[in-house]
């Protein structure tokens, strides 16, 4: 096939050509007629092609019954700019794998799979995916997720009034958060927010443009935390009991928002009444995982959180499974909580060579489900999650792996004291090509529905800030722009849009300074609103597929494809020069319009002899809308 286009040929060396000009498929509307089959159904998989691409033959190759199988491809569309073929792939197994062979006249031949195009024989690891097992619920994949430390958030008057408990170090709303060392004020540290104070701030919620608020555990527990739960029969009286829990969730519901809960199915408190009961000998002692020697095993060494055994039938029916669950119960009035964050999913049900994880993660979405069809389960993990997330467990992530850390190396400042989260040493620094890498990598290893469906953290209760990290605003601001345009849910932690700071995950825990807006960053604040806003208004940004146009050190760009209108997105680390982009094979002939910047204005770009030109300019983020 011939290229048009003597100004495509043009710029048709430059890096940014080599990536617009890739042959392209994803798990979206564009490319995959069906990204939740049944089983046994026959879906169209759809490539994109440059027409000056020398490919003159394509096949899809799927696995059935782990046997490799080839389907041919046939040309279903064309243009002076792009050849589309399709093919049938029979979705015979629950998840079903595929990639595409690219074949030239010339004998050549390549793969191209969910990380990219390869000249050589590969596993399936980077495979494409589909699905058989139910989506996450729309409205999950539409959220813009809030999430709140109760401590921490916001004091009600009646706050005021209530005893400090005798475990507690009482510290007043400006006090400096404990943090340093092996402190053990740390988690003991009471600044007394409760939920009636959130009640209160759910105005600033909407102004960010949150839609889902998510809560870390509101169960009593001898911490600031509340991780080490001592019971999961009822709310913390110090949050404000029961009814401030369900005054809160009929105030979120009220705003048409979604609340979903946080679960340690891993491990109780050491008070907790059936832990208690077990080392009493009780009926309670097969949920734990007690030693003769009068030990038990615990999350990562504390004592104070012994780990359930979720082998045990009985820690089961009370924990995960069916209507008189924890899980259950509280998806039902009066709380109706919408699903459930699952704490260290990752290590739930696992020890030794004992591993019931996915047999508990599918018990727990099994559970909620069947007491509210479009509950949303989430499974923290800290690493691959990839065997967990793609079948019919966790419908996601919390993804530090595939999205956190390769946006940290490429806006870290290297002189900033944020602190490295899992690991010995901070990410280093990287540039946008080695990001890009680690992006495609990490969303090809989970399948695009799964990535979609997992959060985008920019850090968390247990991590440093992203303000500290980049050590300024305006990369803060990228990290926002990247955090709500690439796939995935957005999710940040409560004080991220008006730039608090934490080197760790101890002293980003500080309460939220509403009594002095003068230190609110106001700037990012109204940056994270507008992206929310572009996220409800664009649905590429939820829906759409990725394509990858430019990754350059400083300068990372890409597509978001969607029937109802692609956008456009130019991510910058440091000032840079213009860059030019095919217009023809970008679908963008009659140019872009500028949608929002994080800085300045997103003016509007226009097409010269078939070249889209993307501004020069300084760190930031522009977003345009394909004409």
């Amino acid at each position: 096939m011939r290229h048009n286009g003597t100004a495509e040929t043009s710029v048709r060396h430059t890096a940014a050509m080599h990536l617009a000009l890739e042959p392209h498929h994803d798990g979206s509307p564009l490319y995959l007629s069906d990204d939740a089959p049944s089983l046994d159904d026959v879906v169209t998989v759809r490539v994109r092609l440059w027409s000056g691409d020398p490919t003159d033959a394509v096949w899809v190759r799927t696995t059935y019954d782990a046997e490799p199988t080839f389907h041919q491809a046939r040309v279903v569309a064309s243009d002076e700019h792009t050849v589309w073929w399709a093919a049938d792939l029979p979705v015979h197994n629950p998840i079903t794998h595929y990639r595409f062979l690219l074949a030239a006249p010339d004998g050549t031949q390549r793969w191209l799979t969910a990380a990219g195009v390869v000249e050589h024989d590969l596993p399936d690891t980077f495979d494409f995916k589909v699905s058989t097992h139910d989506p996450a619920p729309a409205w999950g994949r539409e959220a813009v997720v809030y999430q709140i430390f109760p401590d921490r958030f916001a004091r009600s008057a009646a706050a005021d009034h209530r005893p400090t408990p005798s475990w507690a170090v009482p510290a007043a709303w400006d006090d400096e958060v404990v943090f340093e060392g092996s402190d053990p004020r740390t988690p003991l540290q009471f600044f007394g927010g409760d939920l009636d104070g959130v009640v209160a701030h759910l105005d600033h919620l909407d102004a960010v443009g949150a839609t889902v608020l998510y809560t870390t555990p509101v169960f009593p527990g001898e911490s600031n935390h509340r991780y080490n739960a001592s019971t999961f029969d009822g709310v913390d009286p110090l949050l404000g009991g029961d009814e401030a829990y369900a005054r809160l969730a009929a105030a979120v519901h009220a705003r048409g928002w979604r609340l979903l809960g946080d679960l340690t199915t891993n491990h109780t408190g050491d008070t907790h009444e059936w832990f208690r009961t077990a080392r009493e000998g009780g009926p309670t002692r097969t949920w734990y995982h007690l030693r003769e020697d009068g030990g038990y095993e615990t999350w990562m060494g504390h004592h104070t959180l012994p780990k359930l055994n979720l082998a045990d039938p009985g820690l089961r029916a009370a924990m995960v499974e069916g209507h008189e669950s924890v899980v259950a119960r509280w998806l039902r009035p009066p709380f109706d909580v919408d699903g459930w964050r699952i704490d260290v999913a990752n290590m739930t049900g696992r020890l030794g060579a004992l591993d019931v994880n996915h047999e508990t993660a599918r018990a727990v979405r099994r559970t909620a489900t069947a007491e509210r069809a479009d509950a949303w389960v989430i499974g923290e993990h800290n690493h691959d999650a990839s065997g967990d997330i793609d079948g019919d467990g966790w419908h996601g992530t919390m993804n530090y792996s595939g999205f956190s850390w390769p946006v940290w190396s490429w806006l870290r400042d290297p002189a900033s004291p944020a602190r490295a989260f899992g690991r010995p040493l901070p990410v280093a620094v990287r540039p946008g090509p080695l990001v890009v890498r680690t992006l495609r990598e990490w969303a090809a290893r989970y399948g695009f529905r799964a990535a979609a469906q997992s959060w985008n953290i920019l850090g968390s209760h247990d991590s440093a800030r992203i303000r500290t990290l980049t050590g300024s605003a305006p990369l803060h601001r990228v990290a926002a722009g990247l955090q709500f345009t690439l796939p995935g849910v957005p999710m940040l932690f409560a004080g991220d849009e008006i730039g608090l700071e934490g080197v760790l995950g101890e002293d980003s825990r500080r309460p939220m300074p509403w009594a002095h807006p003068d230190r609110w960053d106001h700037a990012t604040l109204a940056t994270y609103a507008a992206l929310a806003a572009a996220r409800r208004e664009h649905p590429a940004l939820v829906w759409g597929g990725l394509r990858w146009l430019v990754a350059e050190d400083d300068a990372i760009a890409f597509v978001r494809e969607h029937p109802d209108g692609s956008l456009l997105v130019l991510a910058r680390r440091a000032p840079g020069g213009v860059i030019p982009l095919p217009a023809g094979p970008l679908g963008a002939s009659d140019g872009a319009d500028g949608v929002l910047a994080t800085e300045g204005e997103a003016g509007d770009l226009q097409v010269a002899d078939g070249v889209l030109t993307l501004p020069a300019g300084d760190a930031g983020v522009v977003i345009w809308r394909l004409r």
